[in-house]
């Protein structure tokens, strides 16, 4: 079997995306009054971070984020384990409950929507949030539930034997999102 791979998106194209969805986000809410920022656990951790960042200095105001942990909460897990609202969600500033809070929840790619319902069920445990709003860096496409992006900084339609791959400098070391195809040797 023979893999190729292609960058899609580069440092420079993830940083300009992030700084749109800042703005999208900010104009799309008329301001930050309410708004929390959570990134599921690992990468979209990061790019939560980094929104915050970009907000912060578009409006002047520290946004809260913080991060997610969906683990408990997947489908995909045969065994289904305690959850504790502290455990799951820890903000960076220390407050833990999302009610009647605007919640922009990240990740970094969004494909059949499980992990999205599963933050989505967490999030409810701890507190009914006023709304939860959608940011991803690369869509790629086959949903299996009805979820839907509200912003996006790149749709990246793939097949189902393509991945994606994002890769962030605070883990990765690199900035990049790559497609990777995977072809069976032809003989």
């Amino acid at each position: 079997m023979s893999i190729e791979s292609h960058i899609i998106m580069d440092e420079t194209a993830i940083r300009r995306a992030l700084t749109r969805i800042a703005h999208e986000i900010v104009e799309k809410n008329k301001g930050i009054e309410d708004i929390l920022l959570i990134g599921i656990r690992t990468r979209g951790v990061y790019l939560a971070e980094r929104v915050a960042s970009r907000i912060e200095a578009i409006e002047g105001i520290k946004v809260p984020w913080g991060e997610l942990d969906v683990t408990p909460y997947r489908d995909d897990r045969i065994e289904t384990a305690e959850t504790d609202c502290a455990k799951q969600l820890k903000m960076a500033n220390g407050e833990v409950t999302t009610r009647d809070k605007k919640i922009i929840l990240f990740d970094d790619v969004l494909y059949t929507g499980r992990t999205i319902r599963a933050a989505m069920d967490a999030l409810m445990d701890c507190g009914r949030p006023r709304m939860i709003q959608l940011a991803v860096l690369a869509d790629r496409g086959h949903r299996e539930l009805p979820i839907r992006p509200d912003y996006i900084g790149k749709n990246v339609p793939t097949s189902r034997s393509e991945e994606i791959e994002v890769a962030l400098a605070e883990m990765d070391g690199k900035d990049e999102v790559v497609i990777i195809q995977n072809r069976g040797d032809q003989e």
